[in-house]
């Protein structure tokens, strides 16, 4: 049933959102946007040479879902290697198409969004913010390309 999705749990994170707002100086921008429900995400980080993000913010206009996921990342960014930010989204993604095991590691309280599983339309919502974070990551290899 749909009421499970929008548990206590996941209403408290989508209620507090941490690091909202933009970067004046990021190193990159990332964005994504579901087709289905329209919800956007938009984030700035800041990286060491290593990937290591130092600094955060995201301007989030997405449903509860998405709101619960960015809070979630948001709350355990800083610090978090580009490979952690990889690892979740794959493992995300294998969560909600796949029957997969939710996320480990730093972004673990992205579990409260596994009964998202059983509605696929709910799903791009809630891949948001890892989806945007792939995307700025995809910008600094880019530039680094460019020279």
């Amino acid at each position: 049933m749909i009421n499970e999705i929008y548990n206590s749990k996941l209403l408290a994170l989508a209620g507090n959102i941490p690091r909202n707002g933009r970067l004046q100086r990021p190193d990159a921008t990332g964005t994504a946007r579901s087709k289905l429900c329209g919800s956007e995400l938009t984030v700035d980080i800041k990286t060491e040479d290593t990937g290591q993000i130092t600094d955060y913010a995201h301007e989030v206009k997405a449903c509860a879902l998405g709101q619960a996921a960015a809070s979630v990342v948001a709350s355990q960014i800083i610090g978090a290697s580009r490979q952690e930010v990889e690892r979740a989204y794959g493992q995300m993604a294998a969560m909600l198409k796949q029957g997969g095991k939710p996320p480990d590691g730093r972004f673990v309280d992205l579990k409260y969004l596994e009964p998202v599983k059983d509605y696929p339309a709910r799903q791009a919502s809630t891949m948001l913010v890892l989806s945007a974070l792939v995307d700025a990551f995809a910008q600094l290899d880019e530039r680094a390309a460019a020279g």
